[in-house]
């Protein structure tokens, strides 16, 4: 597969403008919520190339992404006369840049679309790789398709509108992808939360994105190492899942703790080394804090993690690692061990 176009920008004016200019179109639409509308929508609304855009607006945070929301979208894309020939933009997060992609794959069977990531999290993670969905069921991510945008523009200046708990939940991404990269790339995040409008950020960010292109371009539908990237993820989907019937939390801090269990499972069962476990177990313990569970929330969560898409028959399947870059898919583990895990994730 074709490796998905990614622009790192930093003018964004011309960038936009010769993206748009380059898919023809009849109509132009902006998908936004109503956190971005109020504060990265102004960053473009007055460019030449944005003149014509007819905004879609949704609710924020990902309790919106619905069937509900998704019909909303629809409804709007057939208000403004949108065909198979429109181009619809994606300005936010991961939950818009989730469900606006999956609208548009399947509005008039598919019309083109195009991400501008606004939060770190859709930077180095939803933005690419074309996975597009939304929440069904009371799980994650339940309903959607695979299928690319036709560029991602990436401009860290979004950045600056962010508070510290939404670069964090970027970061967790990025601590995965330097766990199933290499050692170096994980020693520099592990040094210090970078400054975000470094220059050694936006390289960081860059490696980051890297990983992430690499493997999804190798393997597009997830048939085998894009599993890679579920690293800290079936536990941490179990997390996030449980969270959203309590008090909602970012995906990124559902991640961090679901690497604590998961880099666990990696040590009992794939000779992870217990060094590196307890480094990286400490930076999301000093960073991320965990979510309060009891022994009472474990049939629940591994209820949650029978649920989870990549499972093979009643096996509940993990993405471990040997070592850093040692990459072990298609992975199992008994409820015991699972729970022994959960126990080290209240205790650590």
């Amino acid at each position: 597969m074709e490796q998905q176009k990614v622009i790192f920008s930093d003018d964004l004016h011309q960038t936009l403008s010769d993206v748009v200019g380059e898919c023809t179109h009849d109509r132009l639409l902006m998908l936004v919520d109503e956190t971005t509308k109020a504060y990265c929508w102004p960053v473009i609304k007055n460019f030449e190339c944005m003149k014509h855009a007819q905004i879609i607006t949704i609710g924020a945070t990902d309790t919106h992404k619905t069937l509900d929301t998704l019909s909303h979208v629809w409804s709007e894309m057939q208000h403004y006369g949108a065909t198979r020939h429109s181009l619809m933009i994606n300005l936010g997060g991961g939950m818009v840049t989730d469900l606006g992609g999956f609208a548009a794959s399947t509005f008039k069977r598919g019309i083109t679309y195009v991400n501008i990531p606004t939060t770190l999290l859709s930077m180095v993670d939803a933005s690419v790789g074309g996975k597009t969905g939304i929440n069904f069921g009371g799980l994650k991510n339940e309903i959607g398709v695979f299928n690319n945008a036709r560029c991602v523009i990436i401009d860290t200046i979004f950045l600056r509108t962010l508070d510290s708990e939404n670069i964090l939940s970027g970061y967790a991404e990025m601590l995965k992808h330097s766990l199933i990269s290499n050692e170096t790339m994980w020693a520099e995040l592990l040094k210090e939360q970078l400054e975000v409008n470094s220059k050694e950020f936006a390289t960081a960010l860059e490696k980051s994105v890297a990983v992430k292109q690499r493997i999804v371009t190798e393997d597009p539908t997830e048939k085998g190492i894009r599993k890679a990237l579920n690293l800290g993820h079936t536990a941490g989907h179990a997390f996030e899942s449980l969270a959203l019937e309590r008090k909602p939390v970012l995906h990124g801090y559902a991640v961090a703790w679901g690497l604590v269990v998961e880099l666990f499972l990696s040590c009992i069962k794939t000779g992870f080394p217990q060094d590196k476990m307890r480094q990286t177990v400490n930076f999301i313990k000093d960073h991320y804090g965990r979510m309060t569970i009891s022994c009472d929330d474990y049939p629940h969560l591994l209820e949650l993690m029978h649920h989870d898409k990549k499972n093979m028959g009643n096996d509940i399947n993990f993405t471990l690692l040997g070592h850093i870059g040692d990459i072990r898919i298609n992975q199992t583990a008994t409820e015991e061990e699972i729970k022994e895990a959960l126990d080290f994730y209240r205790e650590y």
